[in-house]
């Protein structure tokens, strides 16, 4: 099966966090769609890494993804090695895709940054013919290198190369992001107060969300965007490819 894009996290709810707007968008236009979780966030500070694996199940069936793939890596101690990027590799040469989406390159936690060096390194050596891998049932698989590699801008406040609208599903990715029910604040939960508190599950989390994407879409004009940085320079074909 090939894809159009895929989009790699670190930890699940990271896509749905930082570009399912853009997903979204072009889903809408057509496009397919892959996910790629690299950890089951076992160390997050909210919930078990089994309900995140019904949470991220059912997000990816809301959003319209093909598949959704968790490699099992270690949460926060995952490392740069071989046979886990191999692992990636081979995601990347079965399904082909055009564009990959990742992690921050830089970001408040560490596993962002690393996840952003170590999945698009992946995709350069996906391309290279002797850096070899074998399908499911044990065949070399074809050498494959995505045309470009897009990093979403996740906590900080990254200044970002271009920024896609989202306008218009923003609200979607609002309950994208609340599929994930043990990450978030949840009014309902009348146990909300005696749980363990993190970053993102504090009642302004969607506010800042909102505020971020009405940052971003300020720029070009328009209500909500989502942003993303590049190591590569990208180009367009003429001018009226920018807005």
């Amino acid at each position: 099966m090939k894809i159009d894009i895929l989009a790699i996290g670190v930890h699940p709810d990271d896509v749905e966090l930082s570009c399912s707007g853009t997903i979204l968008h072009h889903i809408e236009q057509g496009k397919t769609v892959g996910l790629l979780d690299l950890t089951r966030g076992e160390l997050g500070t909210r919930g078990t890494a089994e309900i995140r694996d019904v949470e991220a199940a059912n997000a990816a069936k809301l959003m319209g993804a093909r598949f959704r793939i968790n490699l099992g890596l270690e949460d926060g101690f995952f490392t740069y090695n071989k046979v886990d990027m191999l692992k990636v590799i081979q995601v990347i040469r079965k399904y082909q895709p055009e564009i990959v989406l990742t992690n921050a390159l830089d970001d408040r936690h560490p596993d962002h940054g690393r996840s952003a060096k170590f999945t698009a390194d992946a995709c350069f050596y996906s391309g290279l013919i002797k850096a070899e891998t074998l399908d499911e049932n044990g065949n070399p698989q074809p050498r494959w290198r995505p045309k470009a590699v897009y990093h979403y801008i996740q906590d900080r406040n990254l200044k970002p190369d271009f920024v896609v609208d989202i306008t218009p599903f923003f609200e979607k990715k609002i309950e994208l992001i609340l599929t994930f029910r043990s990450q978030f604040f949840n009014p309902n939960d009348k146990e909300y107060e005696n749980e363990l508190q993190s970053p993102i599950s504090g009642k302004d989390f969607l506010d800042f969300l909102k505020a971020k994407g009405r940052s971003f879409g300020r720029s070009i004009g328009v209500e909500y965007a989502e942003g993303f940085n590049v190591s590569r320079t990208p180009g367009v074909k003429d001018l009226f490819d920018l807005i």
